[in-house]
């Protein structure tokens, strides 16, 4: 045993199901998903803003190491998302502005580090999705051990090649590839009845009484009156 492991890329969602997902807010995937699916709020986006979306293509590593994360860009397809983790350490940075360009220049979606980056100018110039769980001008080592395509955990989140990953300004979530059609479908239908609330708001008609009927079924004391 050495180590090191490569095993090939898994197929993700169709190219429509990817289109439908970048038109709907992560929260609402998350909700729609129970809240527990997402990466929690130590992993964060450095770019400018913009969707992240694609088919997982996933590195597992030693923290601070990053030579299967070179061997995975050159695996990755177009279109992928590269998921690594790196144990959510951050004292040395697995990527920056030339393994990210390398990245870019053969068209992957996007980046997704359990640990840091570095030339932090360099990925808001770009505006290529990154999201990592800090920032260190110290750089990787080069020696593994790592796995490439494999299950792993990022953030308290669970990803597996080819799954659909989906971030936006509040984060990341990951969607099971045998989920993706139901969870879009559910997202899409919260996302229309979100739109339909704003616009209540939006025009003083919106309907609070779930509030007091809430507190009623759970007994709320009021001990100077309703009115406080």
């Amino acid at each position: 045993m050495t180590g090191l492991r490569i095993h090939p890329r898994v197929p993700g969602a169709l190219p429509e199901l990817l289109a439908r997902f970048r038109t709907l807010p992560v929260a609402n995937v998350s909700d729609t998903m129970g809240r527990l699916a997402g990466a929690d709020a130590g992993l964060r986006p450095w770019h400018n803003g913009g969707v992240l979306c694609g088919p997982a293509f996933t590195v597992r590593t030693r923290p601070g190491d990053n030579l299967m994360v070179h061997k995975a860009l050159d695996m990755a397809e177009p279109g992928d998302v590269l998921v690594v983790d790196g144990g959510g350490e951050t004292a040395n940075a697995l990527v920056g502005e030339l393994m990210l360009a390398h990245a870019m220049r053969r068209g992957l979606a996007g980046v997704v580090i359990h640990g840091a980056v570095r030339d932090l100018d360099w990925i808001r110039r770009t505006g290529m999705p990154v999201y990592a769980c800090g920032v260190t001008h110290r750089g990787p080592y080069k020696n593994g051990p790592g796995q490439i395509n494999v299950a792993i955990s990022v953030s308290g989140m669970v990803v597996r090649p080819g799954d659909v990953v989906l971030g936006d300004s509040d984060g990341v979530v990951c969607i099971p590839l045998a989920q993706a059609e139901t969870v879009c479908a559910a997202a899409e239908a919260k996302a229309a009845a979100e739109e339909r609330q704003m616009s209540a708001i939006l025009a003083g008609t919106v309907d609070r009484s779930w509030i007091d009927t809430e507190l009623a079924r759970q007994n709320c004391d009021y001990p100077d009156g309703p009115e406080g």
